[in-house]
């Protein structure tokens, strides 16, 4: 499962072309001679475009055949076509890793009789059935857990949690964060009592704000939920990659409260989802212009796969002294290096020249007031008005039961002002005053026409008219 020792890369690169064809024949359209490359930073990059989508997927499989795999997922296609991505129980094995330093290190799930709900969507899409499958790999380990699959449907999630929750210690709830929100709001419009089943999350897809973890620690009852509520990051490509852990909350809640020094450390105004990874499984690496980049072995090798995710590395030992130099001892944890992801650049909106992110719309959507009746989805797009001005425009999903009145539309489009104010300052000085109230739109749950139920949400769109 690795043991924090970086990976033989350039030994990877050898197996890799004398296995996989369409590798052999990327190298050769690029005039590289693999018995030349004696340096990692002779081998190429390669992506999706490039790559996956231009070499059959048999010729990407180990020794040239799709057989390999035992099961078959797809992407999500939130960049355009879905992919098809093999893979085996062997490479679960990283996955399941990073999924132990949540569940054994966060929730001692170890040591306690554990119900894990998985509410990913079921089918060929890569979270349901992916979790599923580490987690019951984590139970044939020895782990007191039970998965229970209920997908993406809160009618069958809140059944299996009245149904079978009391007889265990714990119930961890796995799915990405605005459905488990509205699960967690759903049991309690119907009087579920979700501290007697002592919660814990687990989530991916996206990032999330400190101010959310509060909300729904909250709502669900949680001691402490800087440990009961952790991050995953993962692709369908690579799986799980690296996990928020105890140690990287810590340091994530720090530094929220020091946006000056966040800024300094990551680069940027927003906050980045903070997670810790093995290099021995997945080995990370920043591409010129802050993007990502790793290598993992499997039934698709990805060598120096660039996934262009925002973000970048920090080595433990340096983020360990820096908290320490500020005045804060973030305690003991793994000793494994960080990843910080801000996530995907075609997401940003840009206004008038400044780019505007969802992390800062959501964290402006989950004030007191605007939270109670707000499910935390949104769709961010600009929009031409009939005079040809420019609008930022945010579509708001309103809860189920509560109604989208006008002074909760004005509510939320002044609480995204004042937050793109606070944290953009980009939107500060170059959007004029009079265009920096967005127009907000307020949509019924499940809208379908911006919030389909049953696909990953993506939370911004291209212009329409352009």
């Amino acid at each position: 499962m690795g043991d924090g020792k970086p990976m033989d890369l350039l030994g990877l690169f050898r197996d890799t072309v004398s296995d996989v064809p369409a590798y052999r024949k990327f190298l050769l359209a690029r005039d590289v001679d693999p018995d030349a490359v004696v340096s990692v930073d002779q081998i190429p990059l390669t992506s999706k475009s490039d790559y996956h989508h231009r070499y059959p997927l048999p010729e990407r499989c180990r020794g040239g055949r799709v057989t390999g795999g035992d099961i078959v997922a797809l992407s999500s296609g939130s960049s355009g076509t879905p992919t098809v991505w093999p893979r085996s129980a062997r490479d679960e094995r990283g996955g399941a890793a990073r999924m132990a330093h949540i569940l054994r290190d966060a929730f001692h799930a170890d040591e306690r009789t554990t119900l894990a709900v998985v509410c990913f969507a079921l089918g060929h899409w890569v979270g349901g059935m992916y979790v599923a499958g580490i987690c019951r790999r984590l139970a044939a380990e020895g782990y007191p857990i039970t998965v229970a699959p209920a997908g993406n449907d809160i009618d069958e999630v809140l059944r299996v949690v009245d149904e079978l929750g009391g007889h265990y210690e714990q119930v961890v709830l796995l799915g990405y964060p605005p459905f488990v929100k509205n699960v967690i709001d759903s049991g309690l419009a119907r009087g579920v009592d979700w501290a007697a089943y002592r919660i814990k999350i687990v989530m991916a897809g996206e990032v999330i704000s400190e101010q959310w973890r509060d909300l729904i620690g909250l709502r669900a009852g949680m001691t402490d939920p800087a440990s009961d509520v952790a991050n995953m990051y993962g692709t369908a490509d690579g799986g799980v990659l690296a996990t928020e852990t105890p140690l990287s909350v810590r340091i994530r809640r720090f530094l929220a409260g020091r946006p000056d020094l966040a800024s300094a450390v990551f680069g940027d105004s927003r906050l980045p989802t903070l997670a810790q990874f093995d290099p021995a499984t997945h080995l990370f690496e920043t591409v010129p212009g802050g993007t990502l980049a790793f290598s993992t072995d499997g039934t698709v090798p990805l060598i120096r796969y660039h996934i262009a995710d925002e973000g970048g590395l920090i080595g433990y030992d340096d983020l360990i002294a820096l908290c320490r130099g500020h005045g804060f001892d973030p305690g003991d944890g793994a000793d494994l290096p960080f990843v910080f992801v801000f996530g995907r650049s075609m997401f940003t909106v840009s206004f008038f020249g400044a780019n505007v992110y969802p992390e800062d719309v959501a964290v402006a959507l989950e004030q007191p007031g605007i939270a109670d009746w707000a499910t935390g989805r949104f769709v961010l797009r600009t929009l031409e008005d009939v005079d040809r001005d420019r609008r930022l425009n945010v579509v708001v999903e309103v809860a189920g039961g509560a109604s989208g009145t006008e002074t909760r539309r004005r509510a939320a489009a002044e609480a995204i002002r004042a937050e793109l104010l606070r944290v953009n300052n980009e939107f500060a000085h170059y959007v004029p005053a009079g265009y920096q109230t967005p127009d907000v739109e307020l949509r019924a749950a499940d809208d379908p026409e911006f919030f389909p139920p049953g696909i990953k949400h993506r939370y911004s769109r291209p212009d329409p008219s352009r």
